[in-house]
């Protein structure tokens, strides 16, 4: 039993590396011309989309309304947030081998610090691609922006879009709980001693 805190945080530093197994975003655009609807996936490392041709189909409707290409090679995080995710996990297996509760608490911070920018880096990210559009644009609408959801879904012209975390979101969530469970079993077990 004085054990098992220490293989919970273990296991919660090492879940980290399900996101890279699974998409962490899903946005969604529904359109009378897309019943079907257009689906991209963001990875910790990748974009992809729910067909080959889906990324290539989203970037022709962004030229449209002046909306930048979404072009992944482009994208810093997709390079340094695979680094940072390694690292945290690295580091998760070092304090969960060293044992001591005072460094699990400051993982779980530094997870849940992390967790925040990421989320406000993605913010930013469909700032920039909704509200930035080219003068040169075919359609122009005054006032007008195409920034999706940051969670939720919205109205954009005739095109319902829907931005949610996905499967890999749930791996950074499992990270910070358990690694929280750990350090309160972990407590727990001190007092009975």
């Amino acid at each position: 039993m004085k054990h098992l805190p220490k293989i919970i945080f273990l296991l919660a530093a090492l879940s980290l590396l399900g996101m890279f197994i699974a998409p962490i975003w899903r946005i969604s655009l529904l359109a009378p011309q897309y019943p079907q609807q257009l689906t991209m996936y963001i990875w910790i490392n990748q974009i992809t989309g729910d067909e080959a041709g889906t990324l290539q189909n989203i970037n022709i409707l962004n030229h449209y309304v002046g909306m930048k290409e979404i072009n992944p090679d482009s994208i810093p995080e997709l390079v340094y947030f695979p680094k940072i995710i390694l690292g945290m996990a690295a580091l998760g297996l070092v304090f969960a081998l060293i044992n001591n509760k005072k460094f699990w608490i400051a993982w779980v911070v530094i997870l849940s610090i992390l967790g925040i920018l990421g989320i406000y880096d993605f913010y930013l990210w469909l700032y920039d691609y909704g509200h930035n559009l080219s003068p040169e644009a075919a359609i122009k609408v005054p006032g007008m922006a195409y920034q999706p959801p940051l969670i939720g879904t919205k109205m954009l012209l005739n095109f319902k879009a829907s931005s949610w975390p996905h499967w890999g979101s749930a791996f950074i969530v499992t990270a910070m709980l358990g690694a929280a469970y750990a350090v309160y079993l972990k407590g727990k077990l001190k007092k009975q001693v």
